[in-house]
């Protein structure tokens, strides 16, 4: 080893352990296959050497820095960092003359990458504009904001927005998986051992952000020096993070009882209970995509048509959530969960699915009513296709009394709403024009059903 080696090696044992293991190949990049996967534009843009600007917007520990590196390394430009918080145009100026410098000195193309690009004044937007524009430069920024309210258009309209997600679990295990492995850890820890279980507590706790994972692994890795023999836990692990660890077990029945208390909660009505189980599992590391999954389940299956609008909330909820991350997506989530458990509740639609599914085993497929069947040749107008049916909207409030189900199934009710909510004004609407008018025939002088 020659004295540069050795003073890298020095660098890297006294780097933030997430830094020194940072991946170096597109190969060690997990978690952003929509964005950089095989086959994306990206992709086959840094393969063949034709990188375009870029603003990097994600969630913090989502690999915004590590994906500007690996770009750096795989095309050979000159990586320069620069803060937007610490410097300003006078330094942004010296590293542009730099780059220049640099191409034609040495035919070498710089990468300046612009860590929270957001922070930029529109003084040093304009600087940097003319040298993204003539290729003085290839800019990367990075930033945590919506660009499209941070940057100004001119610059925007010259780089590509690549959007990166919240890691999932699955991915911030691969990535502790191979910090495990690194020669760093090996030459850091060379005794430590820490178990599955503990592993995928830290994957869950990271909550979508690698840096925040591999910070706790260095924590758990250094406190577990003074037991060396006794491989990391859980317990261990949350003692060494200074966490209370939570008794939810994601594969086990804690999994499932702790989600039924949260169900259960909001069909009972009780916004307290339903905001105390769901802080317990996200805490704990569920999904919070999940979570939202069941909300919209419940939305239909547990308030209906007493109040249409809940769907309505929790999507928007998980739309906002997916656009801010965590930690801010807790107002999300909250949001949603307090909602549908103060909402009017109802079972109706779950009823209705109940009674459909029963009448389509017990009766089978029921030839469709002549009146119904749509009369598109003169042949089948001839067999009575569409004979005797009555149009809705040539009467009187738009509703005219026939029979829309099967002969065998005629009169059945399959959907009884119930008096909850909004629908309540259904119900009394429904009741209104079951009940056999005589006649809503237009122009006949009857006022018809309620609209």
């Amino acid at each position: 080893m020659d004295l540069f080696d050795h003073a890298q090696s020095q660098a890297r044992e006294t780097q933030p352990f997430a830094e020194a293991v940072r991946p170096v190949t597109l190969e060690g990049f997990f978690g952003q296959l929509r964005a950089i996967g095989p086959g994306k534009a990206l992709r086959r843009a840094i393969e063949r050497d034709q990188v375009p600007s870029l603003i990097l917007w994600g969630p913090p520990g989502t690999g915004k820095t590590t994906l500007a590196r690996i770009v750096a390394e795989r095309t050979g430009y000159h990586f320069e960092p620069f803060s937007a918080v610490l410097g300003g145009v006078k330094e942004m100026r010296v590293l542009i003359e730099a780059a220049r410098e640099r191409r034609r000195l040495h035919g070498r193309r710089t990468i300046l990458f612009v860590d929270e690009i957001h922070r930029f004044n529109k003084g040093q937007q304009d600087a940097l504009l003319p040298h993204v524009e003539d290729g003085t430069v290839t800019l990367i920024g990075a930033t945590t904001e919506n660009p499209s309210f941070e940057l100004n258009a001119a610059l925007l309209s010259r780089a590509r927005v690549v959007v990166l997600e919240s890691l999932k679990p699955a991915d911030v295990r691969a990535v502790l998986d191979r910090a495990m492995t690194h020669p760093v850890r090996a030459a850091r820890w060379p005794e430590a051992r820490i178990t599955d279980e503990a592993l995928e507590y830290l994957a869950h706790f990271a909550q979508g952000d690698a840096r925040r994972a591999l910070t706790a692994l260095e924590a758990a890795l250094d406190a577990g020096r003074d037991t060396p023999d006794t491989p990391l836990d859980p317990p261990a692990v949350a003692q060494a993070l200074d966490r209370k660890i939570l008794l939810y077990d994601k594969g086990g029945d804690q999994h499932y009882e702790v989600i039924s208390a949260f169900i259960k909660s909001m069909r009972g009505t009780d916004p307290d209970a339903a905001a105390y189980w769901l802080q317990r599992m996200v805490e704990a590391g569920e999904d919070p995509v999940f979570l939202f999954r069941r909300m919209a389940v419940f939305a239909s299956e547990d308030i209906g048509l007493a109040d249409s609008a809940a769907l309505g909330v929790v999507m928007d909820c998980l739309n906002a959530f997916r656009f801010i991350g965590l930690p801010e997506g807790m107002f999300h989530l909250m949001h949603a969960a307090t909602y549908l458990a103060c909402a009017p509740k109802s079972n109706t639609v779950l009823t209705t699915l109940a009674a459909a599914r029963t009448a389509v085993s017990r009766h089978g497929n029921q030839p469709v009513p002549m009146h119904l069947r749509n009369a598109s040749t003169g042949l089948q107008r001839q067999m009575g296709y569409g004979a005797g049916y009555k149009y809705p909207h040539d009467f009187a409030g738009n509703y005219v009394h026939q029979d829309h189900l099967p002969e065998t199934l005629a009169g059945q009710r399959l959907f009884e709403p119930k008096g909850s909510g909004a629908e309540a004004a259904i119900r009394a609407r429904l009741a209104a024009l079951r009940t056999p008018p005589g006649s809503f025939e237009a122009g006949d002088g009857e006022d018809g059903p309620p609209a």
